[in-house]
């Protein structure tokens, strides 16, 4: 009887969290500056998201650190599903490579849903003379330490991609770390770096306008926009494989049913036509999966992160 009563008190409180839910507005943590792959899919998503819980999702841009800035503060917030992470790959990568961390992927936070995925590509400055990924690193090998790429941070999914490239081609390239994606794409366009390994949402503008050369995307198969341009596969590079996933998480105090919410609001978000129209202008593929699935996705990204940074000795501490 007490077993019973103690059931229903702990369901009750359940259901009441869940019917009160929002009660004020929500931050959505980007660990980004603005302009990035990761803060696009945070900022397409807000507002939809909003109206269907009847609060404001406000997008708090958290650069830093590779990320980790960023995801801590969502670590370490009220477990009430009011502070939130649009998670990327980096959230895979950050725990294959550093031996401490602030938090803990898999016990700070639960997988609400992935959002998308985007491939990536090699792009460079027009003034490199290399056409061709087999030219780039013939290059690289003739300057040895010379060329540099740029990233996000350190364990982001531009950093992974270059490092992957490295041990591959047997090739030293100096790395340099930006606060973001796109900041790392703006130093490439002034001709501070060589390369970069953006997200295709990032690329195809620049691309298409001349600012930067495509030598290679990281996906299976050619992606329809860029016909032209080969896989890393066909390059003869197939372990750079580097396509980025964009996700939502919580910390994992929230109420399940906070999260069970959370989970089937974004899945109303990501049908409308209008949200998937503008992800798939920007080369991205919609997933909305479930939290276990999301869970079981990211436990699988830190498995293939670990190896890879294994093979290439890869340690960001």
């Amino acid at each position: 009887m007490i077993k019973l009563l103690i059931i229903l008190i702990i369901s009750c409180g359940s259901i009441a969290r869940a019917a009160d839910y929002p009660s004020r507005p929500i931050r959505l943590v980007v660990a980004y500056a603005p302009g990035g792959t990761t803060d696009f899919a945070a900022r397409v998503t807000a507002p939809k998201l909003g109206e269907l819980l009847g609060q404001t999702v406000v997008v708090d841009n958290r650069p830093g650190a590779g990320s980790i800035i960023g995801t801590d503060l969502v670590a370490k917030s009220g477990p009430d599903g009011h502070t939130l992470l649009m998670a990327d790959t980096a959230f895979g990568i950050v725990p294959a490579i550093y031996a401490k961390l602030p938090f803990n992927v898999q016990k700070d936070f639960s997988a609400i849903t992935q959002v998308m995925s985007v491939p990536n590509a090699l792009v460079v400055h027009p003034s490199v003379a290399a056409r061709s990924v087999r030219e780039i690193v013939e290059l690289a090998k003739v300057k040895p330490g010379q060329l540099t790429f740029g990233s996000g941070g350190v364990g982001t999914p531009l950093h992974m991609a270059g490092e992957q490239l490295k041990v591959a081609a047997g090739i030293n390239m100096l790395h340099v770390p930006h606060k973001g994606a796109a900041p790392a794409m703006t130093s490439l366009l002034g001709g501070q770096i060589t390369m970069v390994f953006p997200t295709l949402t990032l690329a195809i503008p620049q691309i298409k306008a001349g600012k930067v050369r495509a030598l290679a995307v990281t996906s299976a198969k050619r992606v329809a926009a860029l016909p032209e341009v080969p896989t890393m596969a066909e390059a003869g590079y197939a372990a750079v494989d580097a396509t980025s996933w964009f996700g939502l998480v919580a910390p994992t105090q929230a109420p399940r049913s906070v999260l069970s919410r959370l989970n089937v609001e974004m899945a109303k978000v990501l049908k409308l036509a209008e949200i998937r129209e503008r992800i798939e202008a920007q080369q991205g593929d919609i997933v909305g999966n479930t939290p276990a699935e999301f869970s079981r996705f990211i436990a699988a990204e830190i498995a293939n992160w670990t190896k890879v940074a294994k093979a290439g000795n890869i340690r960001a501490d």
